[in-house]
């Protein structure tokens, strides 16, 4: 052997024995290096092997290190079969330490034990990556949609590199644990071994659409699992829009009041409980059948109090609720909202009516949230089909909803549409001024004029009931007039002030884009902050815009729609004019 060659091969076995004496994992330089470079290389292997897990350090295996300059722009590493190259550039780089090379090094040797263990096959790891099962077809997306808070987009190129590089994080970052909690505990489970890491906050942070609304809100809801008591399956009933014909599929969190121990009545605490709702958000005011049918719109995780969700749909969609809870432990229910904190601060998907809709949303976050729900066979492309399938999986908890109707209203399981409601109303009016048509829906229908012309014949009661009717009958112009202008406003020529609101709403839809701060995963103690202030501004900038919108849009409705407002608002005033000059005709006090 020649004397150069054998300095050479004594220098590279010194240093793969100095590295780890008592190591199987030998990473061991290639021949040929300069003796400069073998300190600096020794130091890289010594901090990378210290970094490994017992298991994985204890594997027999040699390897063999390289430093190349022939590797793409961009490319730090690359491994082929037993031969790892790192870019020169990592040796050579002045300022940046041994940081970024360490990250190399291990992004190869986790391709490496990836190849021999199959971590990027694990059905469980895929779940939890991004990769997720399809209702409608065997196998899993190709393409991953959780491209928000990523600490590297090279991440979702492929469930290899996903692999690697939250290896590299697992093992480098102490901030992964709370970052990525449930893949930190898959890897440690995984390797039975898990770094140093500092404790985590158990609030997981959402942001809380209610604050659109609500001055007084939150705009950052924080939410410990342990104040969860259960979580229901949320359907609503079928709807007239072509999207919500098959119902509407969400999750209603059951959150006791603060101070209230966690037990059957915090369903009393309503206010206090949340929905999580997957929805189609619609960025401009065209809403398209075929592009809902081929992706066109995102689909987002959305965070909305329950009393908003009620109000919504039985008030002014007149579509009943129901509440039906599921069977899932404290462990469960806690998994579930975690994995909801990640879809809603990373996920980025695409909504079609049929393959991705709200049922196969919801289907999905169970699924990947709950520990052995991948199993239940729950794949459906319905509200009510999942429910079915949930039923039969032994997932639904019959026994604690009551069966007595009155009951299950009372507690919250069930929330009728008020148009039972608005029809008692309509037969107290019909009752005293024999009005024309037989029930109320006929009576909503009719133009706002001619019902004006029975406003001024009523008693106190047949008054009030009609002025409620009147309320619901502009909640519905209301809901009409913002319909007729997603279809008919031309997007070419957007007023300035539609353009900021849609901007502003679209920033709410996706909470990420509250965050400036460098992170990924869930948002910690710093960037919560940030998230708070920015969730809070923008809230309060959009209840402003609406206000404007307010003012304005009218004008870019048809002379018809602009109409019916005008005169469904001035029945309401006549009506509150008329209640008051009968109060005080009876010898009441002043009316407001």
């Amino acid at each position: 052997m020649p004397k150069h060659t054998l300095k050479a091969f004594t220098l590279a076995a010194w240093l793969a024995f100095a590295a780890d004496a008592e190591a199987a994992l030998r990473i061991e330089a290639e021949p040929g290096p300069p003796e400069a470079e073998l300190a600096a290389t020794q130091e890289l292997v010594d901090e990378a092997l210290s970094r490994l897990p017992p298991r994985w350090r204890a594997q027999e295996r040699t390897l063999q290190l390289a430093w190349r300059d022939d590797l793409p722009e961009g490319v730090h590493g690359r491994i082929r079969g037993r031969r790892i190259g790192l870019s020169r550039a990592l040796l050579d780089g002045a300022g940046a330490g041994i940081e970024p090379a360490v990250a190399a090094l291990l992004h190869e040797l986790a391709h490496a034990w990836d190849r021999e263990h199959g971590l990027s096959r694990d059905p469980r790891l895929l779940d939890l990556a991004g990769w997720q099962v399809r209702p409608l077809w065997p196998g899993r997306t190709r393409r991953n949609d959780f491209s928000a808070r990523s600490p590297d987009a090279y991440e979702l190129h492929s469930p290899a590199e996903f692999v690697a590089v939250n290896l590299e994080h697992f093992l480098l970052d102490p901030g992964y644990a709370c970052r990525r909690p449930a893949l930190h505990a898959w890897f440690s489970a995984h390797f039975d071994w898990a770094p140093h890491a500092p404790a985590c906050d158990a609030a997981l942070p959402y942001v809380d659409a209610g604050a659109l609304s609500d001055a007084g809100a939150a705009p950052l809801l924080e939410l410990d699992p342990a104040r969860v008591f259960a979580v229901d399956y949320l359907l609503a009933g079928d709807g007239d829009a072509m999207m919500s014909r098959w119902g509407h599929s969400m999750l209603r969190l059951v959150v006791c009041a603060p101070g209230r121990e966690p037990g059957p009545d915090c369903r009393l605490d309503l206010d206090h409980h949340r929905v999580l709702s997957f929805r189609a958000f619609v960025d401009d005011l065209q809403l398209s059948s075929w592009r809902g049918l081929t992706g066109g719109y995102p689909s987002r995780l959305f965070v909305l109090p329950m009393q908003q969700v009620v109000d919504e749909y039985t008030r002014v969609e007149l579509r009943p609720l129901e509440s039906v809870p599921l069977q899932l432990s404290g462990d469960a229910i806690a998994a579930l909202l975690e994995r909801a904190a990640h879809v809603h601060w990373s996920y980025d998907g695409r909504y079609r009516f049929i393959g991705n809709n709200c049922a196969v949303e919801t289907w999905k976050l169970l699924h990947d949230g709950v520990p052995g729900v991948a199993d239940a066979g729950l794949d459906s492309i319905t509200p009510k089909g999942l429910l079915r399938r949930l039923r039969r999986a032994g997932l639904v908890d019959d026994a604690q909803r009551p069966a007595d109707p009155v009951e299950a209203l009372r507690l919250g399981y069930r929330f009728e549409p008020w148009s039972a409601h608005y029809q008692a109303l309509y037969d107290t009016a019909r009752e005293r001024l024999a009005l024309g048509p037989d029930d109320v829906e006929a009576w909503l229908r009719l133009p706002p004029s001619r019902r004006a012309s029975w406003l001024e014949r009523g008693d106190m009661r047949a008054s009030a009931a009609l002025l409620l009717l009147e309320e619901a009958a502009l909640r519905r112009e209301e809901q009409q007039a913002r319909d007729v202008l997603k279809r008919h406003v031309s997007l070419d020529g957007l007023p300035d002030l539609l353009v900021e609101a849609l901007r502003e709403g679209g920033v709410l839809a996706s909470p990420a884009e509250l965050l400036s701060l460098p992170g990924y995963g869930l948002p910690q103690a710093a960037e919560r902050e940030q998230a708070r202030a920015g969730a809070g501004a923008r809230a309060a900038r959009l209840r402003e815009l609406d206000a404007r919108l307010h003012a304005v849009a009218r004008e870019w409705l048809p002379p018809a729609n602009r109409a019916a407002l005008e005169q469904t608002e001035a029945n309401i005033a006549a009506l509150g004019d008329r209640l008051r000059t009968l109060h005080q005709a009876e010898g009441g006090l002043t009316l407001p």
